[in-house]
C-alpha cells in the first residue's frame, strides 16, 4: 500500500492509525487529515522519536496494510 491510498481514504484509516499509535489523541488525528508529514511529526512529539525513526515506523505500518 502507498500513502496516497491512506490519504484518499483517511476516514477509514484513522482508526487503524490510532490503534497503532495509541498516544495520538483525537485532536492529533483531526489535524493529521491524512498528511504523512503531520503523522510523522505527531509521532515524534508524542513518542519522543527522531524524524527518521517516525518515518521508518510509518513505512513498516504501510507495508503491513
Amino acid at each position: 500500500m502507498n500513502w496516497n491510498q491512506v490519504e484518499g481514504n483517511w476516514e477509514q484509516f484513522k482508526g487503524k492509525v490510532q490503534s497503532q499509535w495509541g498516544k495520538l489523541t483525537n485532536d492529533d488525528i483531526s489535524v493529521i487529515k491524512g498528511k504523512r508529514k503531520e503523522l510523522a511529526g505527531r509521532i515524534q512529539e508524542r513518542y519522543g522519536k527522531a524524524q527518521e525513526d517516525a518515518e521508518k515506523e510509518i513505512d513498516t505500518w504501510l507495508a503491513r496494510h
